[in-house]
């Protein structure tokens, strides 16, 4: 299982997060990255936000006004199913070793990106098999993955992201 990194994205707090070529996964994320919420958002159990290019493509043929950055992901991915994806699974990505922590429950800062009265941008990410953990949800992973640094690294843009193992 593996997939190419099409876009590293950071910001100082919020969405969207812009691109960069280039950075350094280090523990709490890739450096010159900030989270407005650190409450509910970073720590080192949620050190990067993993998103589905094909995914935000989809959300964009609903009519959703995004593009890779806009789900406030750090690295947006293509090419790997997310639909496969499961706490526990680690993986190379550029010199870094990631290990992958929790689905991504949507929260109120995507709201920005909700069309017209009912069409809630979480819905389409979330549901309540997603929350209840049944990865056969047809929406699991689509609001991205969350990811723990197990060894710091460079990364940079177009670099492959390859499964490694299962934690022990």
């Amino acid at each position: 299982m593996q997939g190419i990194v099409h876009q590293i994205n950071v910001s100082k707090g919020g969405v969207p997060k812009l691109p960069i070529t280039e950075g350094w996964v280090a523990p709490l994320g890739i450096e010159g990255d900030v989270q407005a919420d650190r409450v509910h958002h970073g720590g080192p159990r949620k050190a990067l936000l993993l998103v589905s290019l094909e995914d935000i493509e989809s959300l964009c043929s609903e009519g959703f006004p995004i593009v890779a950055g806009s789900l406030g992901e750090n690295l947006t991915i293509r090419e790997l199913n997310f639909r496969l994806l499961r706490s526990g699974q680690r993986f190379y990505v550029g010199g870094a070793l990631i290990e992958l922590t929790q689905p991504r429950q949507p929260c109120r800062e995507l709201d920005v990106y909700n069309r017209a009265p009912g069409l809630l941008i979480q819905s389409r990410l979330y549901d309540a098999s997603a929350r209840a953990g049944d990865p056969s949800s047809p929406v699991w992973a689509r609001g991205g993955f969350y990811a723990a640094v197990i060894r710091p690294g460079p990364i940079a843009t177009g670099v492959t992201i390859a499964l490694a193992d299962h934690a022990v």
